[in-house]
């Protein structure tokens, strides 16, 4: 993959990243951003949620007093293309310690109708101001080494689609080879992904690089037998600290699939062993 090998000779920082330039957006007039949506974060076309969210959560950050996301809910209500794009941010409420604003990503139609793909309700605060005392029953996921797991690099010919696409050269995603079988066309039926996650240049995390490695990894659907596309309907993160420099391990799980519709739930752990983000999405699964 060609991104992974750049990640070994070249170390991006952040905010001088690939990442913070395809998330980049320009201020039109107070509360409006112009934004470019990079083809190089799409699969099978289709731009990715969590680097759309990223995007919009960046905006947010600079429309509000506070930068940090703490929770961010977004609606997926048309499918975004690559292109330009408006964002239009709106405060609902700034506190001493959290805001809470508004966004709408929208973009334009064939005849320059405004059409809105994404509409965003969240709260920004300081997460380094939080208390540092911890109570948690959480234990990070148990996994192999980064060295023992598998990219879309090291999948045999024809046995995943995952590795074609543009946005798996911006990351450096290994999966743990227990929730692997959907490749080999061996789906466990568990509902279960997990793996190492960060971005291809080597940029260390930080809480909007977040808003993406919870939609990064392939969908929780492939390992209950499904294919193709999984849309996501709702998507809602929760960031509960800044993370540690180093790689990131991403759990996903889903309980129930009906309806057509499945949850999918994730947990991001760092390299210090800290729970720094959660999230719930509903997506739409595809059962012929």
């Amino acid at each position: 993959m060609a991104g992974a090998q750049a990640a070994q000779t070249t170390q991006a920082t952040i905010g001088d990243s690939e990442f913070d330039r395809d998330t980049a957006v320009r201020p039109r007039e107070p509360g409006v951003y112009e934004a470019d949506l990079s083809e190089g974060w799409t699969i099978a076309g289709a731009v990715n949620g969590g680097y759309l969210l990223a995007v919009l959560g960046r905006a947010l950050a600079d429309a509000l007093p506070h930068t940090d996301p703490f929770t961010i809910s977004a609606h997926y209500l048309t499918a975004s293309r690559p292109g330009p794009a408006v964002i239009r941010t709106e405060a609902a409420r700034t506190g001493r310690t959290l805001s809470t604003g508004q966004a709408s990503l929208l973009q334009y139609d064939e005849e320059g109708n405004e059409v809105e793909r994404i509409r965003v309700l969240a709260s920004y605060g300081d997460l380094d101001g939080l208390p540092d005392d911890v109570r948690t029953t959480a234990e990070p996921p148990r996994m192999p080494p980064i060295e023992q797991c598998f990219g879309a690099e090291d999948a045999p010919e024809g046995a995943s689609p995952m590795g074609s696409f543009p946005i798996a050269d911006r990351l450096l995603l290994k999966l743990d080879p227990s929730t692997l079988g959907w490749a080999l066309g061996q789906p466990s039926g568990k509902g279960e992904m997990r793996a190492w996650f960060g971005l291809a240049d080597g940029r260390d995390a930080d809480p909007l690089s977040l808003l993406l490695a919870v939609d990064a990894l392939p969908p929780t659907a492939f390992d209950m037998g499904l294919q193709g596309w999984v849309p996501t309907i709702e998507l809602t993160v929760h960031v509960r600290c800044r993370p540690a420099p180093g790689p990131l391990r991403v759990a996903l799980r889903t309980r129930n699939l009906a309806g057509g519709f499945l949850e999918e739930d994730a947990e991001v752990w760092d390299s210090a062993d800290r729970l720094v983000a959660q999230s719930r999405q509903l997506a739409r699964a595809r059962l012929s």
